[in-house]
């Protein structure tokens, strides 16, 4: 058996840990979104906030392609729109393939491989468009460069991630801060809520969702995101290939 083309190469994340070595990386399968997972960004963008464990409902999510992961500092600013947004993020990888079924929440640690920082980069106007008319937001968030993020760090370098503060700087000036504390939904709901829906496998992220301040990003534009105590991400926004 033959390929008819050439395979395309297999997205990989650079692992940083104590352990680790040298060269080692994460070959990613799937890429799920948590939408509306800070109360305040909710708030931002229009949306009923949960005022108690009971109201939250259940979680939005989206997927984005695993070859929009962007490893690079220079992140081109994408076609088709004029309102180009960052949302700092947590993200989740996972290491292990879950169980056959539902995920108890108690179980979902297990499945944790890492920690990293991420950008769930969004094309506003056009995600916008699409929430006004109910169609789907894929045009908004899946594009090519749209999830820019840092090494991995493996749990064990990690430990508890506790209410850690989530931030991000563009071109110097605070634009997002919140803590972990602040999730509607934490990281083994998340998986727990993701498990009804999908079979989780290894080399899955999940982006977790962002606080408030989102906001645009311009040609020229520098970011610096922090997950405190875990991972820096360092990038810029360069003109669109002409």
């Amino acid at each position: 058996m033959s390929d008819a083309i050439a395979a395309p190469p297999h997205t990989r994340i650079p692992v940083r840990g104590a352990d680790v070595a040298d060269g080692t990386t994460f070959p990613v399968r799937r890429v799920y979104c948590v939408g509306r997972n800070f109360a305040e960004h909710a708030r931002e963008m229009g949306a009923a906030v949960p005022t108690s464990a009971a109201d939250r409902g259940r979680p939005v999510f989206f997927l984005k392609p695993h070859d929009a992961i962007e490893l690079g500092e220079a992140v081109p600013y994408p076609p088709g729109t004029d309102d180009l947004h960052h949302e700092v993020e947590l993200v989740v990888a996972i290491g292990r393939d879950a169980p056959a079924g539902e995920l108890a929440v108690a179980d979902a640690q297990a499945l944790i491989y890492g920690y990293a920082v991420g950008l769930d980069l969004t094309r506003r106007d056009l995600q916008s468009q699409a929430k006004a008319k109910g169609l789907p937001w894929d045009t908004g968030k899946s594009f090519d460069h749209a999830a820019p993020i840092s090494a991995i760090v493996p749990v064990a370098d990690v430990g508890e991630l506790g209410a850690r503060a989530l931030s991000l700087e563009v071109n110097g000036e605070v634009r997002q801060r919140g803590t972990l504390a602040d999730l509607v939904w934490n990281v083994p709901e998340i998986l727990h809520e993701l498990s009804r829906l999908y079979a989780l496998r290894a080399g899955d992220l999940v982006y977790m969702g962002t606080p408030s301040g989102v906001g645009p990003l311009l040609p020229g534009d520098r970011y610096h995101a922090v997950l405190e105590g875990v991972a820096e991400l360092h990038g810029h926004i360069i003109p669109a290939p002409v």
